[in-house]
């Protein structure tokens, strides 16, 4: 069984030239978790995650905060949005390094390396190295689950 197999083949990504906006209007617009940035030939340069985009929307105070438990509402703070210099940054100000997957990866490495690295989604490339898909823990999950060997009923 390979990643190729399983993963979502409609991808959206955006140009390392556009906007922190920009990046927002996608994530919205597609409901993805993950969006890939890609050069001039298609290739992942990085990935900007929906986690990394709303840690824009938390105060300060939380990264000096261990435990946020006892926070059981942020008041004023909800309504606080970025400025308009924070979301017309480039995309690659808050892009994180990507670490892609072969087509051609076992399901179950590929589940070993999202484990060993906590990630959710692989951006999956080509033998050139082009992004041709997405594959979600839950693409390789229900895969390799589907081969499992159905329960038989138990009616007589």
């Amino acid at each position: 069984m390979k990643v190729k197999e399983c993963m979502k083949h409609k991808v959206f990504s955006i140009p390392a030239t556009a906007t922190i906006r920009d990046a927002a209007t996608v994530f919205v617009a597609h409901h993805v978790g993950l969006l890939p940035v890609v050069d001039e030939q298609g290739k992942p340069m990085g990935v900007i995650s929906l986690r990394k985009l709303l840690t824009l929307e938390l105060p300060d105070f939380i990264n000096l905060i261990a435990d946020v438990d006892f926070v059981h509402d942020f008041g004023a703070v909800e309504t606080t949005r970025p400025t308009l210099e924070e979301l017309d940054k480039p995309v690659t100000a808050l892009m994180e390094p990507v670490m892609t997957i072969p087509e051609d990866c076992g399901l179950l490495r590929a589940y070993a390396l999202m484990l060993q690295h906590n990630l959710l989604d692989f951006p999956v490339v080509n033998k050139t190295g082009k992004l041709v898909g997405i594959v979600s823990l839950v693409d390789i999950g229900t895969r390799i689950l589907s081969f499992w060997p159905p329960v038989e009923s138990k009616n007589p």
